[in-house]
């Protein structure tokens, strides 16, 4: 028994396209992702994805904006970690710059202290100071945050 495939023309693939992009915002690399899944041919990928540029369904500097804003708030995901992500979807680095002025100082500090302490009420149980101060440090530094950042909170929080 054979699997029946979808197939689309090149405005049944352009419209779905639209209604995946207007749900949320996609850099270029999902897009083309989501087209090949399509079974769409190159040549159609590359047309659509320049009528989605034209008419502003794709835009990477407002993906970049987007999707800071979004892993900072909710995940408090730290700049190295929101860099590295933004780079494996192959943002531009002058993207990933603008992306990044979405942080205020004043709040990335703010949320590096209020996670650091909350981490730190965790790890009550640990008694081994050591012990401890390494936990800290691997979870805020797997969450992105600089290592002067890290090292320095977990000096103050675990004398």
């Amino acid at each position: 028994m054979r699997s029946i495939v979808k197939t689309y023309t090149l405005e049944e693939a352009k419209r779905r396209i639209e209604r995946y992009c207007a749900y949320q915002e996609r850099c270029h690399e999902e897009v083309r992702k989501k087209l090949f899944e399509m079974r769409m041919i190159p040549q159609a990928i590359d047309e659509i994805i320049v009528h989605l540029l034209e008419h502003d369904f794709l835009n990477e500097e407002r993906f970049a904006k987007a999707f800071v804003r979004g892993k900072f708030n909710h995940k408090f995901w730290g700049k190295q970690r929101l860099i590295g992500e933004l780079k494996q979807r192959q943002i531009s680095t002058f993207n990933i710059k603008i992306g990044l002025l979405e942080i205020t100082e004043e709040s990335y500090i703010s949320v590096f202290d209020m996670l650091s302490r909350k981490r730190n009420e965790q790890l009550q149980q640990e008694k081994n100071k050591f012990k401890k101060r390494k936990k800290l440090a691997d979870y805020l530094l797997y969450r992105g945050w600089e290592g002067n950042l890290v090292y320095d909170k977990v000096k103050e929080l675990i004398p």
